[in-house]
């Protein structure tokens, strides 16, 4: 019974503290003011930028696919080897392939010599007919017989090119320069068109990057583009939330809408000579200017949020606790743009906030770099 009734009275004490306009202040008269760390508030550069979801892909993606059935020979390259255009990177046994080139060769010449033969009685009745020792009929039979031996020389040269390309088929070579992926098929396989693909060729150097952006967004991006051309600056946050070291370039608008997310698909263009970036990969791309203003600046761990927006808690010159209703702005690195409500140099609390209130007198000491960044 003790216990409840003492704490009623500390309710009703600190009932009558508010209805009073007394300050928490007067209450802990009886201990040493609460320790905080505090740091000022600062004009720091922060960038305007906006953040939106894309996936890498590769300028060039070839998938390797056999163009003749047969049986795979010895593989040419390691499962992620860079490959070089018209590097042979499968082979199929030729033997089948060879053995038609040379048939074909072989009918080839013969029509070659037919149509030799052919063109030299055309020219025997063609001088006997001149001398009137032939006659038309017999003139116009050899005509006849070299048109057709002509005919069939080209028939059999369609062939023979046809057969040497089924035999060219049966190496497969890189179209362009890029990294070889995983091959689906060991040596020994028998592979045909209908067998899928073999392999994938991308190409990583350059990389692009695809993500979507809303017709107000990009509105907004054409008109600070026409103010500043080259003001419009593209960066890339990895997985592990590190900025990649590489700016990018934007290249490409698409000229359709979605109609389900009124959002047009951009493309921006990075190097990618570390080979960092994947096809395929999610990626945060970050838009942002290339002119830097200043604002005031305090650290992320010192706003807090309510049904009235943001605020946050400064200490005066007499140690006395003080919250400030503020708007912020743009978060970069662990630090947000206040916009309004705070002036530079103000010391802002950014750990100890749980343990104090509005009136309080607390201990401040300033807080080290690392600290001030860290959420409490």
């Amino acid at each position: 019974m003790r216990n409840r009734r003492s704490t009623a009275s500390m309710l009703v004490a600190a009932a009558l503290w508010v209805a009073c306009g007394m300050t928490p202040a007067l209450a802990q008269q009886g201990g040493p003011p609460p320790a905080v760390l505090v740091q000022p508030a600062e004009m720091k550069p922060i960038a305007d930028q906006a953040e939106f979801i894309g996936r890498a892909a590769a300028v060039d993606k070839v998938e390797l696919r056999a163009r003749v059935k047969g049986f795979l020979g010895p593989r040419k390259f390691a499962d992620g080897d860079q490959v070089k255009k018209d590097q042979i990177v499968f082979t199929i046994e030729p033997e089948t392939y060879q053995a038609a080139v040379d048939q074909k060769k072989a009918q080839r010449d013969a029509s070659l010599a037919a149509l030799a033969n052919a063109e030299m009685q055309l020219k025997r009745a063609a001088e006997l007919l001149r001398t009137n020792t032939g006659t038309q009929v017999t003139y116009d039979q050899r005509l006849s017989e070299q048109l057709q031996a002509k005919a069939q020389v080209e028939d059999a040269s369609a062939q023979l090119r046809d057969a040497e390309l089924q035999l060219s088929y049966t190496e497969i070579k890189s179209p362009i320069d890029g990294r070889i992926g995983r091959a689906a098929f060991s040596p020994g396989n028998l592979v045909s068109p209908d067998s899928g693909v073999l392999a994938t060729v991308v190409s990583e150097h350059p990389i692009r990057v695809l993500f979507p952006v809303t017709q107000r967004e990009l509105l907004d991006a054409r008109r600070e583009q026409a103010a500043d051309p080259n003001g419009i600056v593209v960066r890339i946050r990895l997985a592990d939330g590190s900025i990649y070291k590489e700016k990018g370039k934007i290249d490409f608008i698409d000229n359709t809408v979605d109609a389900k997310t009124d959002g047009q698909i951009v493309r921006a263009t990075f190097p990618n000579t570390g080979g960092v970036l994947t096809d395929g990969q999610t990626l945060r791309v970050i838009i942002e200017g290339e002119t830097v203003p200043t604002a005031v600046a305090v650290p992320q761990a010192a706003i807090a949020q309510d049904q009235t927006g943001a605020y946050l808690f400064v200490v005066n010159d007499k140690n006395v606790v003080e919250q400030k209703r503020v708007r912020t702005g743009v978060s970069r690195d662990g630090m947000v743009a206040i916009t309004s409500g705070l002036q530079a140099g103000e010391r802002v609390i950014v750990q100890g906030q749980q343990r104090v209130r509005p009136g309080m007198t607390v201990n401040p000491t300033v807080a080290p770099p690392a600290a001030s960044t860290q959420k409490q």
